[in-house]
């Protein structure tokens, strides 16, 4: 019974913290998506308007409709990740596919001579990104899994390591996770697994040395991650006269991130006591945030349109699970106890993104078709982790702030309409959030579609291509092994519109 009981126990439990720069970055930064049309552009529409996820750029956009109008969109991702561990280079490929975008805007129209021509209000609800990806790295390496126990295990007293007398080991792992944190659990768990071992039997003993010997070890890391940031957006906006609108958006933000690893090593010496270890681990984050917008866009003239927008920092407010599991040839005989069903619980903390400008410029060639520009600046070092009062997060604030820098984003888009047919394409380009890109490369991205008109609906078709490098490391802490990943992303959007 006692063993069953385990997994609700931890439910009261709570961990130091460990949230990180990943963390941050993670719910900082958004993927291309959106409607169909907009992919198909780039994105570029702050100075456009007249498409629901134009709403994420520019909330004066919806004042820019004619019609009231629904649409919905579908895309099919396709994850393509080159990864290279040492000399090795892995290939992993994988496809998802989702709904990406629902909305619609109700346009009124003034019936008086007040120079307030319309109004219009807008819902919307958009994938901001998408999580599920995976990678495959596998290769030689000098740098074992001891040496993260060892970085853990240095300065921890011995005696709460062991089990105690009558103590199931499921039990010794939740209660050292809650009582002494994180850096005792873990090396508590490389102890178990007959990984390292004290220098002194002792209990007192604080140092600690690894049964792994080699000069160099053979790893297998696979990574997947699942999930996904969704932004549901309230959008209000007006048209002043016939060159001026006005918008503001309120956005409530939901959050739901797994990431499983799985770790395999081997290859050690002939001599080595250990010859196999494998650690993995999972990790569970949920919850919501929240941000605002505000926004412009004036006609200069028939031909040219500007635009200005504010998009307000976002307050996320999170919890993190997570779960372990570990074993080598040395490990104690129950330590399959210690698994996917045992959880830990850390206290819910906060996150909150930096603000960002856009400007935008746009030249509308009459009927037959635009050419859209967007510029935006955001400046990461102002992430914060908080509460900021927390000692753990002090520390990491001040290495995002010394880490990170200004980003500047450009995107570009086009179409060209032939009657019924628009023929649409688009370019982006991001900087990297780091100060120095060898960490994170900068984004570049371009995209292409195709759109028929009805008359009283719509149907596009979007093709989008992003391409990145990565430095993505193989643990938050303990040990800096990376592996550098070229990410390819490449959506394939389907929209349907409806005006009424």
């Amino acid at each position: 019974m006692k063993r069953i009981l385990t997994f609700i126990m931890v439910l009261a439990c709570t961990l130091a913290s460990a949230q990180t720069i990943d963390d941050v970055l993670r719910y900082s930064t958004e993927n291309l998506q959106g409607t169909a049309r907009f992919q198909a552009m780039g994105g570029a529409f702050g100075a456009l308007g007249g498409d629901l996820s134009a709403l994420n750029v520019n909330p004066a956009g919806s004042a820019v409709f004619n019609f009231s109008e629904i649409s919905i969109t579908g895309s099919n991702y396709h994850r393509n990740n080159d990864a290279r561990f040492g000399s090795t280079l892995r290939n992993t490929t994988s496809n998802s596919l989702d709904f990406n975008q629902v909305g619609g805007v109700f346009v009124f129209n003034s019936s008086t001579d007040s120079p307030w021509k319309k109004i219009a209000l807008a819902i919307n609800y958009d994938m901001v990104r998408n999580f599920d990806n995976e990678f495959i790295a596998s290769g030689n390496t000098t740098v074992g899994i001891d040496n993260y126990f060892l970085n853990f295990a240095q300065g921890e007293p011995l005696g709460p390591l062991r089990t105690q007398q009558g103590e199931y080991i499921e039990d010794a792992y939740l209660d050292i996770g809650a009582n002494l944190g994180y850096s005792a659990q873990q090396a508590f768990l490389g102890f178990q697994a007959g990984i390292i071992e004290p220098v002194d039997d002792v209990d007192e003993n604080t140092s600690y040395f690894s049964n792994a010997q080699y000069s160099s070890v053979n790893q297998r890391f696979l990574q997947n991650t699942s999930g996904y940031n969704s932004k549901f957006t309230l959008n209000f906006a007006t048209q002043y006269q016939d060159d001026l609108y006005l918008g503001a958006s309120v956005n409530f933000h939901n959050v739901l991130y797994d990431r499983i690893t799985y770790l395999d090593e081997e290859g050690y010496d002939g001599e080595s006591p250990i010859q196999y270890t494998s650690f993995d681990n999972l990790l569970h984050t949920e919850g919501y945030g929240f941000s605002f917008s505000l926004g412009a866009i004036a006609k200069l003239n028939q031909s040219i349109r500007i635009g200005g927008s504010y998009q307000s920092p976002t307050w996320y407010t999170l919890t993190d699970d997570t779960s372990q599991r570990i074993n080598s040839d040395l490990a104690v005989s129950d330590i399959d106890y210690i698994n996917f069903g045992i959880v830990n619980l850390y206290d819910e903390y906060r996150i909150k993104t930096p603000e960002k400008y856009t400007g935008s410029v746009a030249l509308v060639f009459g009927q037959d078709g635009l050419i859209s520009l967007d510029y935006s600046y955001q400046d990461m070092s102002k992430a914060e982790l908080r509460p900021t009062s927390d000692p753990n997060f002090t520390a990491e604030n001040d290495y995002i702030a010394g880490t990170l820098g200004a980003v500047n984003s450009y995107r570009l888009g086009g179409e060209y309409r032939i009657e019924q047919v628009s023929l649409r394409a688009g370019y982006r380009f991001e900087e990297s959030p780091y100060a120095d890109s060898d960490f994170v490369g900068d984004l570049n991205g371009f995209s292409a579609g195709v759109g028929y008109n009805f008359g009283a609906s719509r149907l596009d078709l979007a093709y989008s291509r992003t391409e990145q490098d990565v430095n993505s490391y193989l643990f938050d802490g303990g040990i800096d092994s990376s592996v550098l990943i070229n990410r390819i992303n490449t959506n394939i959007s389907l929209g349907y519109t409806l005006k009424f």
